[in-house]
């Protein structure tokens, strides 16, 4: 019966996808082991290190469906390693002799590592698609908003105008940078294993680093420069980068949380009928991705930390590291998935209330305007006289509830250096964007197709 969120029946497409629960199946990760034993078949029978004969036959035999599952979970529980069940079945199910061949000069590590690459790599494949699309999404966003001002925020608190666009930008730019890394990272992560005992492949002689190299091209990763049965820096590259990915989506959710907040309302999560529904408010409209999100990054984080955990390994095979790999590598790719996938239905139909972002820009009677009244004035009264005089403008302000122009209009030393038609200017977010314009703009040219 299922008992864990990713397997859950209810909660499991919730948080993770169908297509990453499947590349992280025993049922992949068999076929996994069976594809590196087919390959070594072929890759040996081609070098001359076993018949021909008896590759054919051990790669007719190298389907996951043939293989006993219940057998092999009990093999498993007395063994302690799933391949050498693996290969035992292999072995009965070859013609008699000839798949004695199989995992020859192998050992188990070898097989669990290189399947494990594969199931990265395929897992990555899916990772890819999810930040290309929440890429474009973004970059629909910042293009649209370019130019629509928006309160941006310090320490929770209104600071200085920006627009909803170069906000959206900011993200678009961590997108692309994980883009880059996951490009970056791929040649140096799908590294396949095949060193035999204590990697020098010895079983093999002088074949060995043929026989490693006619391997890999059969699986299509990239030949280890040395055996790295206990450097484990690959797999905790890549949650690393997990850790990184999933980190900027719960940015996302966390910003959108606070904009979909009853007084901000800024922006709201696409919305379906019931979607985000109270069971004793009717008028709630709760973020729903947002805090899944948050859960699974923060989820994913510590996991990361329990790879970088794995990577103090004893000589050269380990005695209980490598296990944590099998612990926590399928939930950080699953949980990640989830993260992902909830990401993109965000931001691809995420509601944008410009009306509400342009109210809330006027709440603070044009504090949020004191900067750029206090700059202005700069050249005037020098920049500390500026800022105190405006300081206790501002005081006013909140004390009176009266517009920041109009206070500003009736102090005697300000006046005589601004008009009121200045003032107004200065007071008007829509004048005091600086170059967010500019920066959205390259943001989305330096986009990589």
């Amino acid at each position: 019966m299922p008992s864990t969120i990713l397997d859950s029946a209810v909660f499991r497409d919730i948080f993770t996808t169908p297509a990453m629960r499947e590349v992280w199946s025993d049922e992949t990760r068999v076929q996994k082991y069976l594809d590196f034993e087919g390959a070594l078949a072929k890759a040996q029978a081609k070098l001359g290190i076993i018949p021909r004969d008896a590759a054919a036959e051990i790669r007719r035999h190298c389907f996951a469906k043939q293989y006993d599952m219940a057998k092999l979970k009990s093999q498993t529980e007395k063994i302690g390693y799933p391949v050498l069940p693996v290969v035992q079945q292999l072995v009965k199910l070859c013609k008699k002799g000839l798949g004695e061949w199989s995992h020859w000069g192998a050992t188990t590590q070898d097989i669990t590592d290189s399947a494990t690459i594969m199931q990265i790599s395929d897992s990555l494949d899916l990772i890819e698609k999810d930040l290309d699309a929440i890429s474009n999404s973004l970059a629909k966003l910042a293009k649209r908003y370019r130019d629509t001002p928006m309160a941006g925020r310090s320490n929770l608190q209104q600071a200085v105008p920006i627009t909803f666009g170069y906000k959206m930008a900011t993200m678009l730019s961590a997108f692309e940078r994980h883009r880059q890394r996951l490009k970056q990272m791929r040649p140096r992560v799908l590294v396949g294993e095949f060193g035999g005992a204590a990697g020098t492949l010895s079983s093999l002689g002088k074949q060995g680093l043929k026989c490693q190299a006619a391997l890999m091209k059969e699986l299509k990763l990239g030949q280890p420069e040395i055996s790295w049965h206990t450097v484990r820096d690959r797999i905790a590259e890549v949650g690393c980068f997990l850790g990184l990915v999933t980190g900027s989506c719960a940015k996302i959710a966390f910003d959108v949380k606070l904009m979909m907040q009853t007084e901000v309302e800024e922006v709201y999560e696409p919305f379906h009928e019931g979607r985000g529904s109270s069971s004793t408010m009717p008028q709630k409209r709760n973020p729903i991705s947002s805090v899944y999100i948050t859960a699974q990054a923060a989820v994913v984080k510590q996991h990361v930390a329990a790879l970088l955990e794995a990577q103090v390994e004893d000589h050269e095979r380990s005695t209980g590291p490598w296990e944590i790999e099998w612990i926590v590598l399928p939930d950080i790719f699953m949980l990640s998935a989830g993260a992902l996938a909830q990401t993109r239905f965000l931001v691809g139909g995420l509601q944008v209330n410009t009306k509400k972002m342009k109210e809330n820009l006027g709440i603070t009677k044009g504090l949020i305007m004191s900067e750029a009244v206090m700059m202005g004035l700069g050249p005037y009264l020098g920049r500390n006289r500026a800022h105190d005089l405006v300081y206790d403008i501002c005081r006013k302000v909140i004390a009176t509830g009266r517009p920041l122009n109009e206070l500003l209009a009736k102090d005697k030393e300000i006046s005589k250096h601004l008009t009121r038609k200045q003032i107004d200017k200065l007071t008007d977010p829509a004048n005091y964007l600086g170059v967010a314009g500019g920066m959205v703009d390259r943001a989305l040219r330096m986009r990589k197709p």
